[in-house]
Formats: structure tokens, C-alpha cells, sequence
């Protein structure tokens, strides 16, 4: 029982800020309070709940003589370890990368809804537009404008 609460916990711990902090979607402040505090302490909490699947495994594999069930505390607590393992790795490295080559189109070859939201930036006589959609997946558009260096985010 002791495994099973902590495979839980530790889903709960990789799985909350994953749910609240998705792309495209609002969220509340409350909400992404909670997943950003989640995120900060899930580490320590993951590896607690991991040891404490450890020390569960050991007592139950003492106490019952039943393979099939011994194998079930084996299988649940490595699930924890690597529920545990999972909670390391930043999805959102993972998913936006600086869009470090941008190609362009004059205005009159791109094809864009007519309520589609840009980033504008102007230099003297140059100047650009960065659909929000082609940032949303990279966040970061690297890019020379007039030859100024020049990074469009949000």
C-alpha cells in the first residue's frame, strides 16, 4: 500500500505542473503558483517518496512469502524510481528551441489570417513580423535586422 501511495504522489508531482503549465493553455494564478512551487520542491519530494518505496519494498518482501505479490512491490517501486527519474528532465528544454534561422517572405507572399498576431520590430527602413504561431514553439526568434543583432521573444 506504502508503494502504491508514493507511485501516486510522484505522478502527481510529474504529471500537475505538466497539466498546468502546457502551451496555449490560460492559467490561473493560483493554479500556476501551486505548479511552480510543485516544480521547485518535487525533487527533494520524489527522491523521499522513492527511498521511502525502498525501505516499503524491503519490510513487504520480509513479510510475504507470495512471489506474485513480492513482484508487484518489485514492479511498483522502480515505477516510483522511475516516476522519480522522469521529474529530472525539463520538458520545456525539451519542446522550445531558439529558432536560430529564420527565413522570410515579402508581405505580399505570406499567407496569414487576417486576425493572426504578430511580433513587429522595425529598424530604420527594414523591418520584420513574427507570427506568434512559429514562436510559440520556440520562444526565441534569433535573429539581424539592419544588421543589429536582434532577439524576438515572448
Amino acid at each position: 500500500m506504502g508503494i502504491l501511495v508514493c507511485l501516486l504522489l510522484c505522478l502527481a508531482a510529474l504529471i500537475y505542473p505538466v497539466y498546468v503549465i502546457r502551451p496555449f493553455r490560460a492559467q490561473g494564478p493560483r493554479e500556476l503558483m501551486a505548479a511552480l512551487i510543485v516544480t521547485r520542491f518535487r525533487l527533494p519530494f520524489v527522491a523521499v517518496c522513492a527511498f521511502a518505496s525502498v525501505a516499503a519494498l524491503v519490510l513487504h518482501w520480509r513479510r510475504e512469502r507470495r512471489w506474485l505479490r513480492r513482484t508487484g512491490s518489485l514492479v511498483g517501486a522502480l515505477g516510483v524510481a522511475g516516476v522519480a527519474l522522469l521529474c529530472r528532465i525539463n520538458i520545456y528544454e525539451l519542446m522550445f528551441h531558439p529558432f536560430e534561422r529564420p527565413s522570410f517572405s515579402t508581405a505580399g507572399q505570406v499567407k496569414l489570417d487576417g486576425d493572426e498576431k504578430v511580433i513587429a520590430v522595425k529598424e530604420g527602413k527594414a523591418a520584420r513580423a513574427y507570427p506568434i504561431r512559429v514562436i510559440s514553439y520556440h520562444h526565441i526568434i534569433n535573429d539581424d535586422l539592419a544588421g543589429v543583432p536582434i532577439v524576438a521573444t515572448y
